[in-house]
């Protein structure tokens, strides 16, 4: 079974979870679905493993054409979508028919990524060990490039029944005012902050600035105190560190600006980290909507965020065994 694109959107990419693990010491961020809970959501609404690769749409307007009969599950941010001229939930399991045609139209918020699970899987190739699109490394997905109008997407052959839909008290929250749950840290302490920066951080509502994107999320910037004049050997502002290795999630200070990093970030850089992002909110990264959305940062402790992790996880198996 294949998938022809006939209308690419905004952005579309082939991603999957958790993406290209084990590789940040040569250089490469995981990639992956941006919201990774509605990939794996998806993905057990149509009878496939959690983290079978699936189409994440920035926004919407794709359009797509299915040459035999399929299932498909849309999750994430709502969008009006039609098969054949017919509007079709989200959400739920959907057939389209053989030579079908799946339309979406504009994700007009909350939230910002659709993601399209086609029961069997996209079946693209696997590039170490995943078949997620990593653009910045041109790996992985369709010549690690976002699809474009003619590309032919391979599906595999399904695995189990589809389950149907998902109950709405079930729905994660889309909103555009979110509270990110992060783990302070490394770098959030007094050799590096003065105590009212801690405290700004932990407090201030901040704008998703306008250029986010899957490499991180910019926050609007905030002069802050710091409790240093400079970064010593490592450079002239107090943001400035002999490069390390940055965790997916983390939260460095580029100057005064808070810049969360996505699954295609930097491995390692210069400047210091004061928060990394649960696993389990980092999905809030994928529906933040650019130059709208407002964050609060929440910190919580390493076991506060494994508790969230092991509910998630949780609510997936639930899902896909019903």
């Amino acid at each position: 079974m294949t998938i022809e694109v006939l209308q690419p959107g905004i952005q579309t990419t082939v991603q999957d979870y958790p993406g290209r693990v084990g590789l940040m010491s040569r250089g490469f961020f995981p990639a992956g679905a941006m919201d990774h809970l509605a990939l794996r959501l998806g993905n057990a609404l149509v009878g496939n493993e959690p983290g079978d690769a699936a189409l994440e749409v920035a926004l919407g307007k794709a359009k797509l054409r299915f040459d035999r009969a399929a299932v498909v599950a849309l999750t994430g941010a709502t969008v009006e979508a039609t098969v054949d001229g017919e509007p079709v939930p989200s959400w739920q399991a959907v057939e389209v028919p053989a030579g079908g045609e799946l339309r979406l139209g504009i994700a007009k918020g909350p939230g910002f990524r659709v993601y399209i699970a086609v029961a069997g899987g996209i079946d693209v190739p696997e590039v170490f060990g995943a078949r997620a699109t990593y653009t910045m490394g041109a790996l992985g997905g369709v010549e690690g490039r976002a699809l474009r109008k003619g590309d032919v997407l391979p599906v595999g052959e399904p695995r189990r029944a589809s389950r149907g839909s998902l109950d709405q008290s079930r729905l994660p929250a889309y909103v555009n005012e979110w509270d990110l749950e992060v783990v302070p840290g490394p770098h959030a302490s007094e050799e590096f902050l003065a105590e009212e920066d801690v405290a700004l951080l932990f407090t201030r509502q901040w704008t998703v600035d306008r250029n986010s994107n899957r490499t991180g999320i910019r926050l609007d910037a905030q002069r802050l105190t710091w409790a240093r004049s400079n970064g010593g050997i490592a450079g002239g502002h107090p943001s400035n560190i002999l490069d390390n290795g940055y965790p997916v999630g983390g939260i460095n200070l580029n100057g005064d600006t808070p810049v969360i990093l996505g699954p295609d970030g930097p491995t390692s850089g210069g400047f210091v980290v004061v928060a990394v992002v649960a696993h389990a909110s980092m999905w809030k990264l994928g529906q933040m909507r650019p130059g709208a959305d407002k964050i609060t940062l929440r910190p919580v402790s390493v076991e506060q965020a494994q508790a969230l992790a092991d509910e998630q996880n949780a609510l997936v198996e639930e899902v896909r065994a019903a």
